[in-house]
């Protein structure tokens, strides 16, 4: 019974300090930075961002700031 709770004590500590085991959502860029080289003036260029979605959970974008 003493190691049952010893064991318990060590679990119940570990979990605690590492925030427990929580699925979390996570996204990635592939490229976070693209150079368009020369762009002349009032040249109009796009380039397409992919977002990736690598966590645990659901990614909600619920807001974005381009610029």
């Amino acid at each position: 019974m003493r190691v049952i709770r010893g064991i318990f004590a060590i679990v119940t500590t570990v979990i605690l300090l590492t925030g427990g085991v929580q699925a979390a959502p996570r996204m990635t860029i592939s490229d976070s930075l693209f150079d368009f080289g020369y762009v002349p003036q009032n040249a109009k260029v796009a380039h397409v961002f992919w977002l990736h979605s690598t966590g645990d959970d659901t990614l909600k974008i619920i807001k974005v700031n381009p610029g």
